[in-house]
């Protein structure tokens, strides 16, 4: 007899589920609520009373407070309501054996209480259930099918709320095998995709482990009989078996781990494949397990959310599921507040702010009583989920809850306002030291301690105010935060409460940054040479010695006492390299305050391994065809073969003489030999490093004798009936292939379906009736190029600073690139900014900087990428390319840049409620580099003595109240992030004064208006005011609209000429007089005929009825008029040369620029046989003085 105690456990779950499975004997459940240290935890132990065993599982609920003197009592409440009598000294429960285990399933809250308040647990959820039994089954018949159809073998395990893992094993206790074709599915089914012979048995057996049970329950055995089909079985297109339909949905839980099947059936086995329709795939979020037929995504986070799709495909067709997946959360803590020390008076605002979906609701409660069911207190109110207390006194101490519920859960924190007057006090040490390389980011510690809170100020020795520097800032909590150090930062530094004579001093020493001075380079060694790794570094002369660790592909490289393989520089010796000594090495310099590594490479070079398999083919009396097997290349590729040959009727000519030399990828070569003799071959490969050894020799082969040798015939006695060329070819790269031929009579010969890029033997040999030429020498060609057929491998990304990346992959094979290979290209695509909340707005990525190409010329296997962009995600692939166009791309490796201190603000305007108020407005920055955590606003006034620096959260505007309305002050915003401060955006700005009237005008007056213009005073807010005017002669008093200030002009209209004016500025006190211009006070100048409107019309008219009646004349003549004649013009009529002439103004200016004389003379050229207007369109343009057309 025995219980076992378990927690269901979930990352933000909002309570603890304790299920327990045991007899309802011999039991012992203990629930225990008690204090330890700072925390107040809630434990459930469970275990055998005869063995005394406890099984613990501990649940600790944190209760912030800084002191917890003795505490008076502890209570149970389940399920809402009281659960048996308070408890002092301790708070353990301890359920009675007499009662039935289902008394105790419920939920279960711990208070704990003292006088300065009650601590309240989070919910704890107990669940009990007996142990799974199986009920008793009746054997299964025997279940008989045809080789090739699919089935499900069912396990249907008893139901527990914990569910078992399942094993399928037969009676010997061995798991059935599983693959592609045989798989489980999340419910414990055993399926199969189609039937072989072989899976005929009889001991089929589901086990359920129920591992809190610690049991295992077998059930019956399945027996299946597979008989083979009588014809020949038919393949059959994807079914799928699991799920069932086209589409299916998906609630999951941020936190939970989701699992998505797909469970084919089909003939032959189908594959599985899974695509995201919203966006790729990211292989560090979801993996393939089961063969590909599950797809799990741990820690599930809103980003999940959407829609995949299962794709199962065989040679017969495809299928497709589509699931849809919907993300929501259970509350979860995004700010809580903190316990603090207050004194009487001060204003408490405890903010409290939780996510979830959908979003939870905030509830608030005081020494676990909701705030609601307590007495109203106008100094008391919540605000957007924030409790505010004003004027807080003794008597508000007490231990605040704040509860996040939704439907998916609740959270609860607990929160200790404790209002007390206590002395200032620093706890942090005086005199501390700290140590920091440049470029860090430094925290210079000041404690305090009393209530109310101390102001902290911070004084540099001989510098003045910290806080005047840009690159320091002051914490909440009164700590100095200093970023990007540099040696001019070293100094004495002083914390002092303001208002007291308690200070501290701290010293901060900068010392310089450990450098890599000379990297490890990519060195290609011989092999059995020495390679040295160079790592030079320089480091602080006043840090110790620093730690050189090197690392080959990753793996930390350790030497015994006797290696001396590492020189005093940190350089790395290896002495007679081998193959496996080739791969990535990396040095790492690591000292107390920092540490910089670097990576190198190694390659070993090596002579190629010799050829191998050498057969003779083809013989014939003159001729024999070798082929061969090439040997490794040892890191240098082959740039060709050397053919050997060894002629035994002929030793005066050596053992071994060279017969010729052929491409590397060629793998035979037809060889003409002389007759009678025999013949030895053998091959050498050659790279950049060397020649091979000697392959070993093939076979002897003898030729024939012969008669006599002839002497090569003259060409003209080849001549005869039926003569064309005979073409031979065969391709070289293949082992063996037996030669093709095709005739012409003349060239081009083409030869069809020859592949991409494959080596060629090609003769050519003159024929005709009366028999062949001579034996043709044969030639090497290659057949066109395509894309390549083979993407990249093994890409990996390393970051070498915040916007720059090392790229590397595995080259293609040279076989699939079907030609030249011209270099790699890196497709880098910019997926947007790092963002964890779904609500994130989209920000403008200009297209240039969201897709990206670079072209890695040659056989380069890596290069650096760099100008990214701070904070971002990047999808890469890779692929190799030739002179055809591009090949497949590599697998998407997905990467993100870090966070980094943001651009400046991108806009900022002020506007003056009042003469000592400012309302600073801005943007956030177009460059945030990550996520804004906030703003930092300093100002000061025209010398920087003293400077006031305000910590702002993530808003848009801030009102500065209390200003001096005489001073100009120097505003200094920075956006924030993680990663730092980002850059200020400098202003200077005052707060505006009140406005009045204008007291000094400038007055111009016209005959019917005047024109009123002064100069607005500066700083000076809009004022509204009004003109006043009166006739001096009388009348009554005229008032104008009503005027800003700013406008700086105004026109009176509706005046009378000639008239004397009073002029009043209302409100205020000033006037003026002004008299407008009456008749005949203006004169104006006399104007020359020329520019009169009489004349100008006549002179259009007249030149008008010229153009007219010269039109008419050239039609005229055209048509064989008064002009005609027997004798022929030298120019064609006005028609067909299309001369068009269009008058549409004639330019005469008052200076007389252009002469009518002129453009008679212009117009007279028409009447001669020149093509001077053969094809002209005229414009004339008449424009007077006045500018009237």
């Amino acid at each position: 007899s025995y219980t076992t105690i378990t927690k269901q456990t979930g990352v933000d779950h909002p309570g603890n589920d304790i299920k327990t499975q045991g007899r309802l004997l011999n039991r012992l459940i203990i629930l225990s609520c008690g204090l330890y240290g700072n925390i107040c935890y809630v434990s459930l132990q469970g275990g055998s009373t005869e063995q005394h065993r406890i099984n613990l599982r501990t649940i600790y609920i944190e209760l912030v407070f800084l002191s917890f003197p003795h505490t008076d009592s502890f209570r149970w409440v389940k399920d809402g309501k009281q659960f048996r009598e308070v408890l002092f000294e301790s708070g353990t429960l301890t359920a009675d054996e007499k009662e039935e285990l289902q008394f105790y399933q419920g939920s279960y809250r711990c208070y704990v209480a003292n006088e300065l308040g009650t601590a309240v647990s989070d919910l704890v959820h107990l669940i009990t259930e007996p142990i799974p039994t199986l009920a008793k089954e009746k054997r299964q018949k025997r279940r008989l099918f045809e080789e090739g159809e699919s089935t499900v073998l069912y396990c249907s395990p008893p139901k527990s709320s914990v569910a078992p893992k399942i094993h399928w094993m037969d009676m010997q206790l061995r798991h059935i095998p599983r693959n592609e074709r045989v798989t489980t599915s999340l419910d414990g089914n055993l399926y199969f995709a189609n039937l072989l012979y072989s899976d005929s048995r009889e001991d089929y057996t589901c086990n359920a482990h129920y591992i809190n049970a610690s049991i295992i329950i077998p059930k019956e055995p399945i027996a299946i009989s597979v008989t083979p089909s009588n014809s020949v079985v038919k393949n059959r297109r994807p079914q799928l078996q699991k799920p069932a339909g086209s589409h299916s949905s998906y609630l999951v839980l941020r936190g939970q781990t989701l699992t998505l099947e797909c469970i084919p059936e089909g003939l032959p086995t189908p594959e599985v494949h899974w695509e995201r329709m919203d966006g790729p795939l990211s292989p560090a979020r979801a993996k393939k397990l089961n063969y590909d037929r599950w797809l799990q995504i741990e820690n599930v986070s809103e980003v999940d959310d959407g829609e995949y799709t299962c794709i199962a495909q065989n040679s017969q067709g495809s299928i497709k599921h589509h699931y849809a997946v919907t993300v929501e959360a259970a509350p979860y803590w995004n700010k809580w507040p903190a316990d603090h020390l207050y004194a009487p008076g001060e204003t408490v605002r405890l903010d409290c702010q939780a996510e979830g979906i959908p979003t939870p609701n905030v509830t608030w409660s005081i020494n676990g009583v909701p705030i609601t069911e307590t007495d109203s207190d106008p100094r008391r109110y919540v605000s957007s989920g924030t409790l505010i207390l004003t004027n807080v006194q003794y008597s508000d101490t007490a231990v605040y809850q704040c509860e996040a519920t939704n439907k998916h859960g609740n959270i609860l924190v607990n929160t200790h306002v404790h209002v007390v007057e206590l002395p200032p006090q620093i706890l942090t040490a005086d005199g501390l030291v700290y140590k920091a390389t440049e470029g860090q980011r430094v925290l210079l510690q000041c404690k305090t301690f009393g209530s109310p809170q101390s102001k902290i100020d911070w004084e540099i020795l001989d510098s003045g105010p910290a806080l005047a520097n840009a690159k320091m800032s002051q914490t909440s909590d009164g700590n100095l935060q200093i970023s990007d150090v540099s040696e001019d930062d070293s100094n004495i530094y002083t914390c002092s409460v303001r208002h007291s004579n308690i200070s501290i001093s701290a010293e901060l020493q900068v010392l310089n940054r450990t450098k890599i001075v000379d990297p490890p380079q990519d060195l290609r060694v011989l092999r059995g040479n020495d390679a040295v790794l160079h790592c030079k570094f320089t480091v602080d002369r006043k840090l110790k010695q620093p730690t050189i660790q090197w690392k080959k592909d990753k793996h930390k490289i350790t030497s015994s006492a006797n290696d001396d393989n590492e020189y005093s520089d940190g350089s790395l010796k290896i002495t007679d390299v081998q193959m496996e000594d080739s791969g990535s090495y990396s040095c790492e310099i690591s000292t107390k305050l920092d540490s910089v590594s670097a990576t190198g490479s190694i390659t070993v070079l090596d002579k190629p391994a010799s050829p191998h398999s050498l057969e003779l083919s083809e013989k014939k009396e003159r001729s024999v065809t070798l082929s061969w097997m090439p040997g490794a290349e040892n890191n240098s590729p082959v740039s060709e073969y050397v053919i050997e040959m060894k002629e035994e009727q002929n030793p005066e000519k050596g053992p071994w003489e060279e017969y010729n030399r052929v491409p590397p990828d060629f793998r035979h070569l037809e060889i003409h030999l002389q007759p009678y003799g025999t013949y030895h071959f053998r091959l050498r490969a050659v790279n950049g490093i060397g020649s091979s050894e000697p392959s070993p020799p093939s076979e002897s082969y003898s030729t024939s004798a012969a008669s006599k040798t002839l002497p090569e015939l003259e060409q003209r006695q080849f001549n005869g009936p039926g003569f064309k060329y005979k073409i031979y070819w065969r391709q070289a790269s293949d082992r063996g292939p037996h030669w093709k031929e095709g005739s012409v009579s003349h060239p081009p010969f083409i030869v069809n379906n020859t592949g991409t890029f494959i080596p060629f033997e090609i003769k050519v040999q003159a024929v005709n009736e009366l028999g062949a030429g001579p034996e043709p020498v044969v030639k090497t060609g290659y057949s066109g190029e395509d894309i390549p057929l083979e993407a990249p491998s093994e890409v990996e990304v390393t970051e070498l600073n915040k916007t720059a990346v090392l790229v590397r992959w595995s080259p293609v094979s040279m076989e699939s690139v079907r030609g030249h290979l011209l270099g790699y290209k890196i497709h880098l695509r910019k997926k947007g900014p790092r963002t964890h909340s779904r609500r994130s707005l989209p920000m403008h990525v200009p297209a240039a900087d969201k897709y990206r190409v670079i072209k890695v010329y040659g056989n380069k296997v890596k290069t650096v990428v760099s100008d990214l962009q701070f904070y971002s995600s990047y999808t890469l692939t890779v692929a190799p390319f030739n002179s055809r166009g591009e090949g497949p791309h590599s697998k998407e490796y997905h990467f993100t840049t870090p966070e980094a201190a943001p651009g400046p603000v991108s806009f900022v305007s002020f506007e003056s409620p009042s003469e000592t108020e400012m309302t600073l407005r801005w943007e956030a920055p177009e460059k945030p580099n990550g996520e804004l955590t906030g703003y930092l606003l300093q100002y000061y006034e025209s010398a920087p003595q003293q400077v006031e620096s305000i910590d702002l959260p993530l808003v848009t505007e801030f009102t500065l109240k209390g200003l001096n309305p005489q001073i100009l002050y120097h505003f200094e915003l920075r956006a924030r992030t993680a990663a730092g401060d980002g850059e200020p955006i400098v202003m200077e700005g005052a707060t505006l004064l009140d406005g009045e009237p204008p007291s000094a005008i400038n007055i111009t007056a016209g005959q019917t208006s005047v024109n009123v213009s002064w100069v607005p005073g500066e700083r000076q807010r809009n004022f509204a005011f009004s003109f006043h005017y009166l006739k001096k002669t009388g009348g009554e008093w005229e008032e104008s609209e009503k005027v800003n200030s700013s406008q700086a002009f105004y026109q009176l209209q509706g005046l009378t000429p000639g008239v004397q004016y009073h002029l009043l500025i209302r409100p205020g006190n000033y006037s003026w007089e002004f008299k407008t211009a009456g008749p005949g006070t203006l004169h104006e100048l006399p104007s020359s005929f020329v520019t009169q409107g009489w004349f100008i019309g006549l002179i259009s008219a007249i030149v008008l009825l010229l153009l007219v009646l010269l039109i008419l004349c050239y039609i005229k003549k055209s048509k064989g008029g008064k002009y005609s004649g027997n004798t022929q013009t030298t120019s064609p009529s006005l028609l067909e040369k299309s001369l068009h002439v269009s008058l549409e103004y004639l330019n005469v200016l008052g200076d007389s620029s252009l002469l009518w004389s002129d453009v008679f003379q212009l117009l007279g050229k028409t009447n001669t046989n020149g093509p001077a207007l053969g094809k002209s369109l005229l414009h004339f343009k008449l424009l007077s003085p006045t500018g009237k057309k």
